[in-house]
């Protein structure tokens, strides 16, 4: 540092001695130190971590004649340019991500001119270290192989990794990740991996284990923070199989079988044994120790029992029989052994099925004849049924089992062992019905149990059922609808009744009887079932349309059943409509209509449904009637006893009408009646007809007095209205009060109670 300064003077005086004359100095840098963020960059340090964009430095100089001045920068060609000045400010720029591991000293060309005289100057900028490189293991993978009797504690690799930082952030440390059945543990600073002490390892058990190796740095600055960084690799350790293992056997127990079919030399069973150690197994060798009653022999290569004599020979059933297996070692000795037990079991062969026997010897189908409806838990005494397996043992255990009709006849047992006499039990009554079929059938099947072979053998059961007289004769219908129309002539069909009985013979015949009140107008065929009216019958709808009554259905037996008949009279349209009276007399006030009736004496729609017509009037073209009321009113154009008095010349005004009524029935039948009409009108207009004139008619006494006390009613308002008057004008102060004593004289007046004002 201090010959850059010598050499900035030397340069300095030159200038000024080759400018003297001229009195032009070149510009030149501050040289403030490596520590200073402004200068000429000479010596500055910049740490890697730094973020790009960010400004890390200032240039600064200055021009002897106080010219203005600018900066420049630049780089060798070829190599990476990690920072821009600004020219005017000399504010310099990071443009590059830095990374020390691969670029630690960065040599810059800073510049400063006047516009006249230019100063260049090559400056070196270091880049310092941050905690950004992880630890690197060094000769991956790791893969070692150890015997399985390494001792405990004993060392078996040494693993590495590198920190390219500098400092603490370069240093390396070991650890195992946390595992609850680790074998190993490592040094944590010269990475050896050693098997934990009291620990041993078994090929047999773990053939293969897998251990993670963390790599830890010492810790440093990045960005600002403190961070410790770690790497990790699998240390995968093979446990090479040492001989520490017995042999043992595979697939025990062991069970033989010896069959009555077996001879000399059969295989009765094959025992299996393996080397406890399976990374390189010693071959074995098979004997026999115990149990064999000289009756049986065996490989000693193959572990293959077989049978030296004949099965009718041999004393015992069950044999159990000691096989040893050896280790064979280098030498041919015999090394570690296992022994096992192997059970031999002497047993009958499954050659005869299960057979059913009756009476004479075997037999396949067993028939018995009863009557329906037996008590549920009777037993079926016609069957004498036997079923036999002559086998032994297990060959001779079978099941019983009735295929049919579900739960109606159940077998008792149904677990046999060689032989068992077969007793059938009812269970459901109802489904021994002869009406549902008069036979049964089933399957009786014997099958054998716990065999291979699964014999079986099969009998058909058929039961012949007699009927008896189970049920009683049941109608189609609860009850029956029947219409028949009245005058109906006697013996006419009304309806048909059926009911059935399912017995057989006399059982299933039916008789019927009809009975109840209103029963007497008709009778019922003993045997069809056929309904008529008696012959002396004559129904007739209006005195009575409405009949019920029972019918009855009987066997042989007096069982029965009942329903009941519903009859209905239908109307027949034998009766014309009818006046009261053939003619009639009305008086009709004008605007009012009057009315006449007819009387239908039929039951029912239409029959007595009554329609009205004018067939003729006199004057013609005066009325008009409502078809279904009988209602007679004058035609619309009639308004007054004037317009009356026009169309008639006579004093009396009676008018007469010829009205026809006439049923809707199938044929119809109608009626006439003279409909005499005295035309009149209401009272208020007699009288004012009267006084004017327009009517010669006199006003009966009610009329006159009616029309007197309609003229007061008239005069009391008019002489009210004269006084109201004159006394409003009398005092305009108040009318009001002048109004009320108006009121009550007019009251007085109205009683008779004259007062003079």
């Amino acid at each position: 540092m201090k010959k850059e300064k010598k050499t900035h003077a030397l340069l300095f005086l030159l200038m000024l001695h080759f400018t003297s004359g001229q009195s032009d100095y070149a510009p030149y840098f501050y040289d403030n130190g490596p520590s200073s963020t402004n200068g000429n960059m000479a010596l500055f340090s910049i740490s890697e971590d730094t973020p790009v964009g960010t400004q890390i430095y200032v240039l600064n100089g200055t021009d002897p004649e106080e010219d203005p001045v600018r900066y420049g920068l630049a780089f060798e060609k070829g190599s990476t340019e990690y920072f821009r000045v600004d020219p005017k400010s000399g504010n310099v720029t990071l443009i590059q991500e830095l990374d020390r591991e691969k670029q630690d000293e960065i040599s810059v060309h800073v510049s400063i001119t006047d516009g006249r005289n230019k100063v260049v100057e090559t400056v070196r900028v270091f880049v310092t270290d941050t905690n950004d490189e992880p630890p690197e293991f060094l000769n991956l993978p790791f893969i070692i192989d150890i015997p399985e009797d390494t001792a405990p504690g004993s060392s078996i690799y040494r693993v590495q990794a590198v920190d390219k930082d500098m400092g603490s952030g370069g240093s390396v440390s070991y650890y195992l990740q946390t595992s609850p059945f680790t074998k190993f543990t490592i040094d944590g600073h010269s990475g050896i991996l050693r098997v934990k002490p009291g620990e041993t390892l078994d090929f047999e058990t773990t053939p293969t284990h897998f251990v993670t190796v963390v790599a830890k740095d010492g810790g440093g600055k990045y960005k600002g923070k403190h961070q410790v960084l770690t790497s990790t690799a699998t240390v995968t350790i093979n446990v090479i199989d040492s001989q520490d293992m017995p042999p043992y056997f595979v697939g025990t127990p062991y069970f033989g079988y010896i069959y009555e079919v077996s001879v000399p030399g059969s295989e009765i069973y094959t025992v299996y044994a393996k080397d406890g150690d399976q990374g390189n197994p010693n071959p074995i060798h098979y004997s026999i120790i115990n149990g064999s009653d000289g009756v049986f022999d065996i490989n000693s290569t193959s572990g293959c029992i077989t049978l030296t004599t004949f099965p009718s020979l041999l004393k015992n059933e069950l044999y159990e029989i000691k096989v040893k297996a050896s280790e064979i070692g280098p030498n041919n000795e015999l090394q570690d052994y296992d022994v096992t037990t192997v059970t031999v079991r002497v047993v009958d062969l499954n050659n005869h099925p299960p057979t059913f026997y009756g009476e004479n010897g075997p037999q396949n189908k067993f028939e018995v004849t009863m009557y329906e409806h037996p008590p549920a838990g009777e037993i079926l005494r016609g069957f004498k049924i036997t079923v036999n397996d002559s086998d032994q043992g297990a060959n001779a255990k079978f099941k019983l089992r009735l295929v049919g009709p579900s739960r109606v006849l159940r077998v008792v047992p149904q677990t046999v062992l060689n032989e068992a006499q077969v007793t059938i039990i009812v269970e459901d009554t109802s489904g021994i019905d002869y009406e549902k079929g008069p036979t049964l059938s089933f399957k009786l099947l014997a099958v054998e149990i716990d065999t291979p072979e699964r014999f079986s053998a099969t009998a058909d059961i058929v039961i012949n059922l007699l009927d008896t007289n189970d049920n009683i004769p049941k109608f189609t219908s609860e009850y029956y609808i029947a219409r028949v129309p009245e005058n109906s002539p006697g013996g006419s069909s009304v309806s048909s009744v059926t009911a059935n009985d399912p017995d057989s013979g006399s059982w299933g015949e039916v008789k019927y009887t009809i009975y109840g009140s209103g029963s007497d107008l008709f009778s019922i065929n003993a045997s069809s079932g056929l309904i008529t009216t008696q012959p002396w019958t004559s129904l007739d709808a209006e005195v009575r349309s409405k009949y019920n009554f029972y019918v009855k259905a009987e066997d042989s037996e007096g069982k029965y059943s009942l329903a009941e008949v519903f009859v209905t009279v239908t109307d027949m349209n034998d009766h014309a409509p009818e006046f009261d009276e053939v003619l009639v007399e009305k008086t009709m006030i004008i605007g009012t209509p009057v009315k006449i009736e007819a009387v239908d004496e039929d039951a029912e729609s239409p029959n007595n449904v009554i329609e009205y017509s004018i067939m003729t009037a006199d004057p013609d073209n005066a009325f008009d009637i409502n078809a279904d009321t009988g209602e007679i009113k004058l035609k619309p154009y009639i308004k007054s006893m004037e317009i009356v008095q026009n169309i008639t010349k006579q004093k009396d005004c009676k008018w007469s009408v010829v009205v026809e009524a006439r049923d809707r029935g199938s044929p119809s039948f109608s009626t006439t009646a003279v409909v005499n009409i005295d035309i009149t009108e209401a009272i208020k207009g007699r009288v004012v007809s009267y006084f004017m004139g327009l009517s010669k008619r006199p006003l009966t006494v009610f009329g006159i007095f009616l029309s007197i006390l309609t003229s007061l009613v008239l005069l009391t308002i008019c002489i009210s209205t004269i006084l109201y008057c004159n006394a409003v004008k009398k005092s305009r102060i108040n009318p009001e009060s002048n109004y009320i004593k108006v009121v009550r004289r007019v009251k007085l007046l109205s009683r008779g109670l004259w007062q003079p004002f």
